[in-house]
């Protein structure tokens, strides 16, 4: 990686936990500038526009949790203790987010309206991707005999994420991890009562 590389790497770091906290709106060029130490035809020399640092620092960001999933899902092949892995690195983006501010993708997905097309349509692609990702844990559990054969995946897949998205909002509403605890409390026992032998996780 030669110097402007990791120049502009540090921008994107630096930008990520800046807009995480504060939003696209409300965060300025002079705040960027404070945030890198850098003027602002540095940034621009790295960036062509703000849209384009803020599209970039999404991207970072989504990345630092999405490592944070691949490296827990490694470690476990049955669908329930997948979830379960899951479930633990949400309990984690309340109790010690990666980025300050909490979940990126929830934070864009409020802020993702008909003024940034740009960013609403990257948020519906990481969505997208994650809803493929559940529904292909709850399927492999299918195939495997672990989970019921005839439940509703899509279903399934539609109230675990509006649950734990839900309860992340709320958690950081209050600033009590009590919400995630329990929505996580009873989404193992939902999911507990699909397996083919129902089971506590």
């Amino acid at each position: 990686m030669n110097k402007g590389q990791a120049t502009r790497q540090r921008i994107v770091a630096e930008a990520a936990a800046l807009f995480n906290q504060q939003g696209y709106a409300n965060t300025s060029i002079s705040d960027l500038m404070a945030a890198t130490g850098l003027r602002k035809g540095g940034l621009y020399n790295h960036f062509s526009s703000k849209d384009d640092l803020f599209l970039a620092a999404f991207d970072y960001a989504v990345e630092q949790v999405t490592r944070e999933y691949r490296q827990a899902l490694r470690q476990e092949r049955q669908a329930l203790k997948r979830m379960d892995a899951i479930f633990q690195i949400y309990q984690r983006l309340v109790d010690a987010p990666l980025l300050p501010g909490g979940c990126p993708v929830l934070n864009a997905a409020i802020e993702s309206d008909d003024t940034h097309p740009q960013l609403r349509s990257r948020v519906q692609q990481v969505m997208t991707l994650w809803q493929s990702l559940i529904a292909q844990i709850l399927r492999k559990g299918v195939e495997r005999g672990e989970l019921q054969p005839h439940i509703d995946i899509d279903a399934i897949v539609t109230i675990l994420i509006a649950t734990l998205e839900g309860a992340i909002m709320m958690s950081k509403l209050y600033d009590d991890g009590e919400y995630i605890e329990r929505a996580i409390a009873h989404l193992r026992q939902y999911l507990a009562s699909l397996a083919q032998t129902p089971s506590a996780m």
